[in-house]
């Protein structure tokens, strides 16, 4: 996507007012709590944006300071600077942007960001049509509920995986940008676009959820687990779990035994392993414990905890966390 110029055929949103900046930001991210403020430059912005069909092409051109709070919700975010700085998940897993490195928003949760004086292109994914492409490429059987996925947003490329992904932006970008594509063309693009996000960043699914015409509605299983991934670093029962579904506990337990072969409480638990395995392979061993890891994930036991993780992950958990030491 151009670094500077705006998208052909887009619409586009521009202006030098920090509170209309605020509440148009706000709308356009999900986003609460944004602080805009002026640098040393005059402030202004411009918000472009192209595409339909399950994916759209967005850009920003900011000329000030922006903080805020903003959940993806059912969307999966791309999102690379040209120009400028920014960090996102402020205060937790922090991912510095650097012009040119794409990179994840956090997916499943609300994530608080900085900007500063930057250009950014975005691609938007719209959640059903990214987990349906993704169901393809497994060769998951049509009538599956689509899974959500759970991309790791720190993940560091390498150059061959940069020049991949360089590649099918600049051909999404020619195709989408530069002429009026037909329907069947632009479905095509999509989903080349799709195949090049499932390629290029590492991800997890949250679940495979057969569908069934007894037990649960798919939906309604699918808004649990969503539910547990979301909350998963809250002090939460399942109870809460089946009140976010609006069933009782005793269908939500059926609908997990039948569909997904565990009790809710064993795949929070499995949630809460994974959380740990991402902060001991993202910390060094001088500036992390296992011990307070663990805990701050509910693992009280360290006995019990230390068993589990090497059951799901092969290894123990000293073991993770050693080998991101120096060498």
């Amino acid at each position: 996507m151009p670094d500077s110029e705006p998208m052909p055929d887009a619409s586009e949103i521009s202006g030098r007012s920090l509170q209309q900046a605020r509440e148009m930001y706000e709308a356009a991210y999900n986003g609460r709590g944004f602080e805009i403020s002026a640098t040393e430059q005059p402030f202004h912005y411009r918000y472009t944006s192209a595409g339909s069909g399950g994916l759209t092409l967005r850009g920003n051109v900011f000329g000030g300071d922006v903080t805020g709070t903003t959940e993806a919700g059912d969307e999966y975010l791309v999102t690379w600077l040209t120009a400028g700085r920014g960090t996102l998940d402020l205060g937790r897993d922090e991912v510095h942007l650097t012009p040119g490195r794409p990179t994840m928003f956090p997916t499943g949760r609300p994530q608080r960001f900085h900007f500063r004086d930057y250009r950014q292109n975005i691609m938007h994914f719209d959640a059903a049509f990214l987990d349906e492409v993704a169901g393809e490429e497994r060769g998951d059987h049509p009538d599956e509920f689509p899974t959500r996925l759970h991309f790791d947003h720190d993940a560091l490329l390498t150059p061959t995986d940069l020049a991949a992904w360089n590649s099918s932006v600049a051909a999404t970008s020619r195709i989408l940008l530069g002429t009026s594509p037909s329907e069947l063309i632009r479905a095509e693009v999509n989903r080349a676009a799709a195949r090049a996000v499932l390629r290029t960043f590492p991800s997890e699914t949250m679940a495979v959820i057969p569908t069934s015409r007894d037990g649960l509605r798919n939906g309604t299983l699918r808004q649990a687990v969503e539910f547990l991934h979301a909350s998963a670093h809250l002090p939460i029962s399942v109870s809460d779990a089946a009140r976010s579904a609006g069933v009782t506990v005793r269908a939500l337990q059926q609908g997990f035994s039948r569909h997904l072969g565990v009790t809710p409480l064993e795949y929070l638990r499995g949630i809460r392993l994974n959380r740990v395995r991402d902060e001991l392979t993202a910390s060094l061993p001088d500036t992390v414990s296992v011990a307070e890891v663990a805990a701050r994930w509910g693992f009280a036991h360290a006995g019990r905890f230390a068993a589990s993780y090497a059951a799901r992950f092969g290894e123990l958990p000293r073991e993770t966390l050693r080998r991101t030491a120096p060498r």
